[in-house]
């Protein structure tokens, strides 16, 4: 037989030690590599989500895609989730928690829901501004509040900044969402903020003298009437604007938007959604790696068109955001605004805001 048969190659006793111990080292990593591609293909995480988009889907099939990581996927009010994770417990099959506004975020961390992550790509990837300086939670998109304006009835011009709002020349023109709408308390915690409680309670007291008709419980019913003549200005979030604008809800309300004049007060208030990994997550590393992606300038573009929404840095790919044109935030962190929730809503309710 010849003497560098596979046979000889692997008779021990015609090994050296050295290429032995190479042999079993490479063994060794063949079967390592193989039962970590196992056990990433294995992995599973839940995540219960305030967002119900169906391109929201297909990045966590992109997610499993790259990862072998599949994603359980809940979808619910994000009040109701909060208090379903609180019911759970340590039971709880929920790994990430996404939530909608920064206030619905300061809630749950301050019940405990969410445990740090540090992570030097969420570090990198969400601005200090839109992450909870704990680590307990980051942004993902960014969501703006403007004034939209029909020109047939207010002009455009007139409205700079969120106190404007309060002018009586707005008497009886104006429409505002009701008081335990989030949006608008989180646009008032940033106002006192920025202003002081005094004269966030001077222009609460001045926006709801303009108000003359029922406040709504929505935005997008806002929009409708401020297009319809019945209001001449509203605040809402920009993304109810741009999917009206898209056709999304149809031919008649997408002429009803293109009637109106997205103005953006200068500074503007900027909120956000965002994510944390739960408290009793059985799987917190994968649960990070899911966020990261998330965040990521690639990933986190998708989870913003999906709603219309802003990405982290810039206007991303939306031609309807393009077209409304640049906006300069007024600095308020998320986390500021999410802690000042509280006092916002006891202020509102003691100047009269409906």
């Amino acid at each position: 037989m010849n003497r560098f048969s596979m046979t000889s190659l692997f008779n021990p006793e015609r090994l050296g030690c050295t290429a032995l111990l190479a042999l079993t080292a490479t063994a060794a990593l063949a079967i390592g590599l193989r039962t970590e591609a196992a056990q990433a293909q294995a992995q599973e995480i839940g995540v219960y989500s305030g967002r119900h988009y169906n391109t929201d889907k297909q990045l966590y099939q992109q997610f499993t895609a790259r990862t072998g990581i599949k994603v359980r996927l809940l979808e619910a009010k994000d009040d109701a989730l909060i208090e379903r994770l609180r019911a759970e417990g340590k039971n709880s099959p929920a790994d990430v928690l996404v939530l909608v506004d920064a206030a619905r975020l300061d809630k749950a961390a301050d019940l405990g829901l969410f445990r740090p992550m540090p992570s030097a790509a969420l570090l990198r990837d969400v601005p200090l501004s839109l992450r909870d300086s704990k680590g307990r939670w980051y942004g993902l998109t960014r969501r703006v509040r403007v004034v939209i304006v029909n020109p047939k009835l207010v002009a455009p011009g007139s409205i700079r900044t969120y106190a404007d709002l309060a002018k009586p020349a707005l008497k009886g023109k104006l429409c505002l969402r009701d008081r335990r709408s989030v949006y608008n308390q989180s646009l008032v915690a940033d106002q006192m903020i920025l202003r002081g409680d005094a004269a966030a309670a001077s222009w609460v007291k001045g926006m709801t003298a303009n108000v003359t008709k029922p406040v709504f419980t929505s935005d997008t019913p806002l929009i409708r009437a401020v297009g319809n003549g019945e209001c001449g200005v509203g605040l809402v979030n920009t993304y109810y604007v741009a999917r009206m604008l898209a056709g999304d809800s149809g031919a008649a309300d997408q002429a009803l938007a293109g009637r109106l004049k997205v103005v953006f007060p200068d500074p503007a208030h900027v909120n956000i959604s965002g994510a944390g990994v739960v408290k009793t997550s059985s799987n917190p590393q994968a649960a990070v790696k899911l966020i990261e992606f998330l965040a990521s300038p690639s990933g986190g573009r998708g989870y913003a068109e999906a709603n219309n929404e802003y990405p982290l840095r810039g206007t991303g790919n939306n031609p309807i955001l393009k077209r409304f044109g640049p906006f300069r935030g007024d600095g308020v962190s998320a986390e500021q605004m999410g802690a000042k929730n509280r006092a916002a809503v006891k202020l509102m309710e003691a100047n009269g805001w409906p």
